[in-house]
């Protein structure tokens, strides 16, 4: 039987795993599949692209950090960033495990067209937001909500819109779809990729930190 991998907008509040002892929602309440499993992870209060998949050669893939698959957000901050804050996330930011590697950033001129969260964000009158599209090659823990609190805008929304050549396109929240057959063209090609062809270097992470696993 072929390998069966789909793409999810996996809702704010809904943890990336089928169950939770706690009771708390998980993804059990959108996808009734047997034998697929979440592709990494996305935080419970975070939204967006989840692939899931019965594949676990394409799972270690896309999760392995030595491809640098690229993983692309929508990100609201506090305030807008100015042009030393951009160029930060684009060098790479300080951390607690470390420096990480330049990310891709722009500032959108206008909001996105994202549904309406079901839980709306912390909302200041007095303090402006703006919308980042922003586009990493690694997985650390938290690492976008992080990146941008460290160059001084926190952020109150954050979708994932692509992971490698799969975007999240028009889904809804809660909603899944099955892969085109160019998207499945794609991720083959991924998994004939060999081991550390799009390895590159980036900036050396600080010595005296010792580096997390990433997630």
């Amino acid at each position: 039987m072929a390998a069966r991998t789909i793409a999810l907008f996996k809702p704010y509040d809904v943890l990336s795993q089928f169950r939770d002892a706690g009771g708390r929602p998980t993804l059990a309440a959108f996808v009734a599949i047997p034998g697929v499993y979440p592709v990494g992870r996305l935080d419970r209060d975070s939204e967006g692209l989840l692939l899931l998949t019965d594949d676990g050669r394409l799972a270690h893939r896309l999760t392995d950090p030595r491809f640098e698959h690229p993983k692309t957000y929508l990100v609201q901050v506090e305030r807008i960033p100015d042009a030393a804050a951009l160029e930060s996330l684009r060098r790479g930011v300080v951390l607690s495990d470390g420096l990480t590697r330049p990310a891709e950033v722009e500032l959108l001129g206008q909001p996105p067209e994202l549904p309406e969260r079901a839980v709306p964000i912390r909302f200041r009158k007095t303090v402006p937001t703006a919308w980042l599209r922003l586009t990493i090659r690694e997985g650390r823990n938290r690492q976008v909500r992080r990146m941008t609190a460290a160059v001084g805008h926190p952020c109150l929304r954050l979708v994932r819109v692509a992971i490698g050549p799969i975007e999240l396109g028009s889904l809804a929240p809660g909603h899944w779809r099955e892969l085109t057959e160019a998207e499945a063209i794609a991720l083959k090609a991924i998994l004939d990729q060999p081991a550390g062809r799009s390895r590159r270097r980036h900036p050396r992470r600080n010595p005296r930190q010792r580096q997390r696993p990433r997630s």
